[in-house]
């Protein structure tokens, strides 16, 4: 089962809407949820809480430590409780998924997150679980740090709550370590926009081959 739950984030009221810090946002709704309250904790450099479901003890953790040294807060914690890679669930923005997208996925590479970086290092592993929320990508390499220190669009923020929505009603099969079924909730995709609807009277096809009737007067179909 996950036993720890870590939100990446920068800390600061500068940051607090910022797109990097969607993992942040992913632990505040678990955090309501578990009806639990997130406090600072110095000793492992981040706001933290602790309860208990079905009698195992689990954590959530806000890396306060900023983004590229996140690994020294939740390796600490780790080491301390002896919580394995497998136990930790990383939740944190990924660019190379559209905002309403997530996905789950256990161990590989960094990808260039730098918060991911540091964890791989202070864990000596890459087996953790990674909860990757889709911010979209800003179409070019060097705009990407602006991107993701700025606040997404309404739209956007909307969708990337809807999916922080469905990652959380997964906790039971978190806690139940149903991981396959955790990846079904949490891959499912927001609902496809309708399509408009078409006119009225508008003929299903146009043969661009043959000539075009005159528009003027209009003529009714008989079938």
């Amino acid at each position: 089962m996950i036993r720890l739950f870590v939100g990446l984030g920068n800390p600061g009221p500068e940051y607090e809407g910022t797109r990097h810090n969607a993992g942040f946002w992913f632990v505040d709704e678990v955090s309501r949820a578990l009806k639990t309250t997130l406090s600072m904790d110095k000793n492992y450099h981040g706001l933290l809480a602790r309860t208990t479901v079905d009698g195992q003890t689990v954590w959530l953790l806000k890396p306060q430590t900023y983004m590229n040294l996140s690994g020294k807060s939740v390796g600490g914690l780790a080491r301390f409780f002896k919580i394995q890679p497998e136990e930790i669930l990383v939740a944190h923005d990924e660019l190379d998924l559209p905002p309403g997208e997530a996905k789950l996925k256990l161990g590989g590479n960094h990808a260039g997150h730098n918060g991911l970086r540091d964890i791989h290092a202070q864990l000596g592993s890459d087996r953790y679980w990674r909860l990757r929320l889709g911010v979209g990508h800003p179409g070019l390499k060097a705009e990407v740090v602006n991107w993701v220190l700025k606040k997404p669009s309404l739209d956007h923020r909307i969708a990337i709550d809807q999916t922080i929505d469905r990652a959380v009603k997964a906790l039971p099969h978190f806690f139940s370590n149903e991981m396959e079924k955790a990846t079904m909730q949490i891959h499912t995709s927001k609902p496809p926009r309708p399509k408009p609807a078409k006119p009225a009277n508008t003929p299903a096809q146009i043969d661009i081959d043959r000539p075009q009737p005159p528009k003027d007067p209009p003529c009714t179909l008989v079938s």
